[in-house]
């Protein structure tokens, strides 16, 4: 379990300000949609995670798709036992190794290089920030399905299935904290199907900066939903 010292709660600003210190990837690509969380929705996923729902302090984290590490580190910061992002992009876990040497936090997390199918076992808690599956179809499918094999709980960010414009309204209005909102018929379903139960879906405004040739604008404001899952108890 970890440190009882790790119980006190940190605030999602001291939270952020730690996120802020995760450099992203230098040089992202766009087949593999790797686009950074902003320290904002990171904060917020991680905070309802720790606080709401009791999935991080003295947990076994897995982050599928880790990237340079911002949620896998983040997990750590605030109080999980151990953690392991995995990630295809081995530029990507170089960055990590190097962020978890420069915040402290090396002796707690592991990185690994490879296709999530190359993870197995069972985790506490599974983090991701899938490919949303504009580049390459049905890429985020992949990574719903392995979360739920591996994990007891899931936390998983999904694009919002329509441009909103009301709820992003009511997003800002609401100081971009995160609103519930029914999920997608089509993950539920999904989820459902693979041995697992959506428990609540919040909508999170994110930011993504000019990264790609075809973007057109110098950022763009998106809708994702945080799905939190539980992998259903096997019946006999």
């Amino acid at each position: 379990m970890g440190n009882p010292a790790q119980k006190r709660l940190i605030r999602k600003l001291d939270l952020e300000l730690f996120l802020s210190r995760i450099k992203p990837h230098a040089e992202p690509k766009a087949n593999l949609e790797q686009y950074t969380i902003t320290e904002s929705a990171a904060a917020t996923m991680l905070h309802l995670a720790a606080y709401t729902y009791d999935d991080i302090i003295g947990k076994q984290i897995l982050d599928l798709g880790c990237g340079t590490g911002r949620l896998a580190l983040g997990a750590a910061f605030l109080g999980a036992e151990s953690v392991v992002g995995v990630d295809i992009d081995e530029t990507a876990i170089k960055a990590a190794h190097t962020n978890s040497e420069q915040t402290g936090l090396k002796g707690k997390t592991q990185w690994v290089t490879g296709d999530i199918n190359v993870i197995a076992g069972t985790f506490d808690t599974i983090l991701q920030n899938p490919p949303f599956g504009i580049q390459k179809r049905h890429a985020d499918r992949r990574f719903l399905e392995k979360a739920i094999e591996l994990g007891s709980a899931v936390y998983s960010l999904h694009n919002h299935p329509v441009f909103d414009k009301k709820l992003m309204s009511r997003l800002k209005a609401n100081n971009a904290q995160p609103l519930q909102v029914e999920a997608s018929a089509f993950i539920q379903r999904f989820v459902e199907k693979h041995g697992g139960h959506v428990v609540a879906v919040y909508a999170l405004p994110l930011t993504i900066s000019r990264m790609f040739d075809f973007h057109t604008k110098a950022k763009q404001e998106i809708v994702t939903d945080l799905y939190v899952i539980r992998k259903k108890p096997k019946t006999e």
